[in-house]
């Protein structure tokens, strides 16, 4: 996933963009609701992680003018203020989910696994394509009941191919889901991963749809 995170205490938002890069995902923070606003406007991001108390204004009253746009891209809450008002405030105005400071960065992980696989419409973590077994949430693969390891990234280009099942998946979308701004892209840096996946996993988990992108290998039946 692409991630957007809305936060403006230094050593929080370092922890947490160390922590979900490390994962694979691509982070890009900002510190400011105006530049959060530019940086949705210029990205499609897959979730936004959104502090409250922000320098220049309220994380609420972003969230409340992207629902109001019709922008439904998930949104997690992530703030000090602990009342159930509060919590009910930020559900009301679009909240996706919502986590009290301080957190532990594993829950965080969690729920950012829970709310993409809501979004891409199977709830499930368990998925299978043809001799493969995929754990989402625990980023566990198998083959042929054999444990495979993959890299963060591997696993984060498996994963945007999951969130769109059946959909080709172009070379540009790939990167922008892998690579943050300011990541160094090689030109053959999809390719490389796709083969790598191929390698470990067989050469149909991935299929290229020569001109177009790729797509995820046919899914075997629950």
């Amino acid at each position: 996933m692409r991630i957007l995170l809305v936060e403006d205490e230094g050593d929080l938002a370092a922890a947490v963009a160390e922590h979900i890069r490390g994962q694979g995902h691509a982070v890009d923070g900002v510190a400011r609701l105006d530049e959060a606003g530019a940086a949705l406007a210029a990205v499609d991001y897959d979730l936004v992680l959104l502090d409250l108390q922000l320098p220049d204004g309220q994380g609420l009253d972003l969230l409340r003018r992207l629902r109001r746009a019709g922008d439904r891209r998930p949104v997690i809450i992530l703030t000090a203020r602990d009342q159930v008002r509060d919590r009910i405030a930020g559900l009301d105005a679009g909240a996706d989910d919502y986590l009290v400071k301080p957190f532990d960065l594993a829950e965080l992980s969690a729920r950012l696994g829970a709310v993409a696989r809501r979004y891409s419409g199977d709830p499930s973590p368990l998925r299978r394509v043809g001799a493969v077994a995929l754990d989402i949430a625990r980023h566990q693969a198998t083959l042929a009941g054999e444990r495979v390891e993959l890299t963060a990234r591997e696993w984060a280009l498996l994963e945007a191919l999951l969130r769109r099942p059946g959909a080709i998946v172009s070379k540009a979308q790939l990167e922008d889901a892998l690579y943050a701004f300011g990541d160094e892209v090689e030109s053959n840096a999809v390719e490389a991963h796709v083969s790598r996946l191929r390698k470990k996993l067989g050469r149909d988990i991935v299929v290229t749809q020569r001109g177009l992108g790729y797509r995820l290998g046919d899914e075997a039946p629950a």
